[in-house]
This record gives structure tokens, sequence and C-alpha cells, in this order.
């Protein structure tokens, strides 16, 4: 497997993405293609205060642009993409999946408001939080919104900061403001082929078809 960064900081866990172009948070179908394997050990966040590791520096990672984050890889599950790779994600997923009712409610309020928080779906929809993080997870695996901005939430009078974050959703239009970097010539069956060539040949030829698509889910 030709995957043999070692993650230990902010700029080589973008440098990471950026190169490897799409790629899970955690780990997959593809033992190794995950930034949870590709960090040091030490640095990989277990919930202390001083080793928050890439459940922070996702949020340097974002702020830098040009990278999509949300739950859109392995069934839903969270994921970085650059745009070259988000947009073939995309042009394969929007052209299987619409918006349900929820969905669609989500996406109008965005067209008026910009962004939404799990507070903001929660009020909207009238539910409770994991039926609201159902909901922006759907949009996230459909590839109709992506994480925009991440938050650090520092709590008490000494203003600790241990983890919490506030997510802030958008649409991929809106975060990458030109339309024409999230269109692709390629049919749907064409992106879907791009990107399976494409991871198969980061694991060196290691990883089947069934793998690869199970990660592509």
């Amino acid at each position: 497997m030709v995957l043999n960064y070692q993650i230990s900081s902010p700029e080589t866990m973008e440098r990471a993405i950026c190169e490897l172009g799409i790629v899970p948070f955690f780990t997959s179908a593809i033992t190794g293609y995950s930034i949870k394997e590709l960090t040091q050990p030490g640095f990989w966040f277990d919930g202390e205060e001083d080793s928050l590791g890439p459940w922070d520096w996702k949020i340097d990672c974002l702020q830098n642009g040009g990278i999509a984050y949300g739950k859109f890889l392995c069934g839903g599950k969270a994921a970085f993409a650059t745009v070259p790779f988000y947009r073939e994600l995309l042009n394969v997923r929007r052209n299987a999946t619409t918006p349900d009712t929820n969905g669609e409610r989500i996406m109008d309020y965005l067209e008026k408001h910009g962004s939404i928080t799990i507070k903001e779906v929660r009020t909207l929809l009238g539910v409770k939080k994991g039926q609201a993080d159902a909901a922006i997870g759907k949009l996230m695996q459909q590839c109709h919104i992506v994480t925009g901005a991440i938050e650090r939430v520092y709590r008490g009078p000494e203003q600790v900061y241990n983890g919490w974050q506030v997510s802030y959703f958008c649409t991929p239009e809106s975060l990458f403001e030109d339309f024409t970097t999230l269109h692709t010539d390629r049919t749907p069956e064409e992106s879907l082929e791009f990107l399976v060539d494409h991871i198969t040949k980061l694991t060196d030829g290691m990883a089947s078809r069934n793998q690869v698509l199970k990660v592509l889910k």
C-alpha cells in the first residue's frame, strides 16, 4: 500500500487530504485508508484535552478552503475530499437521489440564510437531536450539503476547550463560491469509475473493487 503518511499536525493532515484527494476520517473497508490510520500514535484524539489531534485539526483544514468535509463516504461516515474529487462524487450522488420533505425544508432554509446548525434544524423541523442529525446526514450523503465551518466551544469560567464544537452546514455551491468548480463533463457512471480508479491506485491495487465501492457507498 502506498499510503505512508505520518499525520502529526494540522499542516500534515491538510497535506495528506490534498494529496489523497478523497479519504475517510475513520477506518474503512480498506485497511490503512483513513485519517485515523495515517495519524501517528499518540496524536489521535481520545477525549482528553491534550490529545484532540485530528478532531481539532479538521477545523484548520476547513478554514484554509478547498476541502469538503461531511458524512459522505462509507455509508454516511465522516470524510474529506478536495473539490476535484468531491465534484465527481456529487455528480454520482445527485443523479441518483433527491431530498425528502425534511431535506427540502432544510435546503429552503439554506437558500434564505446561507447556513444552519443542528440546533436550528431541530427548531425548523420540530424534532429531537438524533432526527436532526439523521436529516443532515442524509443530505450530506446525497452531496447536497457539507460542513461549511466549525467553531470551537469554550466552557466554564476559565473558558476551557475540550473538543466540543458547533458545526455550520451549507451547500457546496455556497462554500466553494464558483459553481463551475463543481461542474464535470463526465457522466455519473464515468465519475464513479474515475473515483474507483483513483482509490485503487492509492492503494497500489491492493484494494478490491468491492472494497472501494464500500468506501464510495
